[in-house]
């Protein structure tokens, strides 16, 4: 479980999560760029995206929207897939919640693998520290929004 906390209210977090023009703003460790190239989000509606490497190397993730609870929850299950959309299964169940508090959010993400050796693999190719470092572009991008908001 990754808990983070953001100075901004929950609609404009929500929308970062949710929004694709927003997501590519901020879903890839850096040097790294995320690119959608379709999303739907909806019950039953996916994301399909590649991290592209400096180099333009493509790396390539489909997200199904499983449940949505608006502005409060949403469950998916990611995967790698190949530039087709075919996931490489099994992926990962993603449950993230959101809860709002004095003008601040927080997001909770649980992660659900069907292994253990799938979880450490996961861990040995470097993703809590590219999903924390995803995590503070984030908070950098929601910054740069409440001060748009805000008239600064």
């Amino acid at each position: 479980m990754v808990t983070a906390e953001f100075d901004a209210g929950r609609d404009l977090v929500w929308d970062a999560y949710t929004k694709p023009e927003l997501l590519d703003q901020w879903w890839a460790p850096k040097p790294w760029a995320s690119k959608t190239k379709a999303m739907e989000f909806k019950e039953g509606g996916r994301r399909f995206y590649a991290m592209v490497s400096p180099d333009g190397m493509e790396k390539w993730s489909v997200q199904k929207y499983t449940s949505i609870t608006p502005k409060t929850n949403f469950k998916l299950l990611n995967a790698f897939a190949d530039e087709n959309e075919n996931p490489e299964l099994p992926g990962s169940d993603w449950d993230l919640t959101f809860t709002e508090q004095d003008g601040r959010t927080t997001v909770t993400v649980s992660i659900y693998n069907e292994s253990l050796e799938r979880m450490e693999a996961l861990m040995a190719m470097g993703f809590k520290e590219g999903f924390t470092m995803t995590l503070g572009q984030l908070k950098d991008l929601l910054a740069e929004m409440q001060e748009q908001l805000d008239g600064r």
